[in-house]
């Protein structure tokens, strides 16, 4: 068991900030087109973590032209960038499905925690 774990210990990123539901956040993440690479930033509310070591994972919403879009990125990922905290959310909850229900600014503002 010692040997798996040096070996995703390796894997592991050290430079991401504290993440947690209901922060608003910055995901620069790469993208190929054909055989360019670009990089797309998808800002939006995390709704979802996942905490597995490697196989960690943040789900991110916005409203795009009034239409809701979940993104679910893998965090140890080589193909992210960074990932930058915009503000921080207050929430009771570990799972904000109920903001799929919610419509307009209701869907995107949370209160600030402090």
């Amino acid at each position: 068991m010692n040997v798996l774990n040096e070996i995703v210990a390796d894997q592991l990123r050290t430079d991401l900030p504290v993440i947690t539901p209901g922060d608003t956040v910055k995901v620069s993440a790469k993208v190929i087109e054909g055989t360019r690479e670009r990089i797309q930033v998808f800002e939006g509310l995390v709704m979802k973590m996942r905490s597995a070591g490697v196989a960690s994972s943040i789900t991110v919403r916005r409203i795009a032209s009034g239409v809701g879009v979940e993104r679910t990125f893998k965090v140890n990922s080589p193909r992210i960038e960074k990932i930058e905290v915009v503000r921080h959310g207050q929430v009771r909850r570990a799972k904000l499905y109920f903001l799929r229900n919610r419509v307009g600014k209701a869907a995107t503002t949370l209160r600030e925690r402090r």
